[in-house]
């Protein structure tokens, strides 16, 4: 009885630390859809983040989309 208890308050506790996980979101974090590499290529999700994430982490007055393009991505048209 005692492991079925545990059992539940373990996947309770995981269930509302994910849901936690996916609310966290920066709201302010850029849209990867419409922007491309030098090369004319989507970038990568990861590509995406890891720049994102280098303009988020700065602090400067630009926006993050001004410094998207500073990084080398353009607006795709």
């Amino acid at each position: 009885m005692l492991l079925r208890i545990a059992a539940v308050v373990m996947v309770t506790l995981a269930a509302c630390n994910s849901s936690d996980a996916a609310n966290s979101s920066d709201e302010n974090s850029p849209d990867p859809s419409g922007w491309r590499t030098a090369s004319g290529k989507a970038p990568t999700k990861a590509e995406f983040a890891a720049l994102a994430a280098t303009c988020q982490d700065q602090k400067n007055d630009g926006s993050v989309d001004a410094c998207l393009v500073e990084l080398g991505l353009k607006k795709a048209q």
